[in-house]
């Protein structure tokens, strides 16, 4: 039985190019998504054997999609595919649970591999990816509590942004009081109180690019 995959990222021409080398290896991508929200609907409703998600998507970056992902249906095991290999984008993706790291400029002699050895209950990290991250991963030491609730998160994303209080509102269908006491709240619980080092923050946890 052929593996089942679902594809998240936010380029169409990425996304063809992958489906195109995993048809020829014989693995099945079963749904793709152009972003984080519409990657974690698909799952919970293909349920795929292996998520492989862009970090870097609009409202619902690939971390945040990961750990509601892992939520919805737990046996789909996910492999990051970025360009970043900077240690802060690493560690927030062990933290969020990934199997996999695969970095894009190496994507067409490793992907193939990541997804075999995830799905067969491996951990598969993208040479260059520092061991001590590793080892830190393996030992579950080292890696940093997320402070942060997911809905805080996303929120902390979309004004890392730049949204506005009222687009973010309107992109998460709440209220802008609703958005204003979340934005309080992740900014006491960070002891941030500027948009600017919110924003640095997210930079440095990975959740927006810089």
């Amino acid at each position: 039985m052929s593996i089942r995959v679902l594809l998240a990222d936010d380029h169409a021409l990425v996304r063809q190019a992958l489906r195109a080398l995993l048809d020829r290896e014989g693995i099945q991508v079963v749904a793709e998504a152009s972003q984080g929200q519409e990657a974690v609907s698909l799952a919970s409703t293909m349920r795929p054997d292996i998520a492989v998600l862009d970090i870097s998507m609009p409202t619902m970056n690939g971390l945040d999609a990961v750990r509601e992902l892992h939520q919805l249906s737990p046996r789909t095991k996910s492999i990051l595919l970025t360009r970043h290999d900077e240690d802060q984008y690493v560690m927030a993706a062990l933290q969020a649970g990934i199997r996999g790291y695969v970095l894009k400029t190496q994507a067409a002699v490793d992907l193939v591999q990541a997804i075999r050895r995830v799905h067969n209950g491996e951990v598969y990290l993208s040479p260059g990816v520092s061991g001590a991250l590793v080892e830190a991963f393996l030992s579950k030491s080292g890696l940093p509590a997320e402070p942060l609730s997911p809905r805080e998160r996303q929120v902390l994303q979309l004004v890392g942004e730049g949204r506005s209080t009222k687009e973010i509102a309107d992109l998460l269908c709440i209220s802008v009081k609703t958005v204003e006491s979340h934005r309080a709240r992740l900014m006491q619980k960070l002891d941030i109180h500027d948009v600017a080092r919110l924003v640095r923050y997210a930079i440095r946890r990975g959740i927006v690019e810089a």
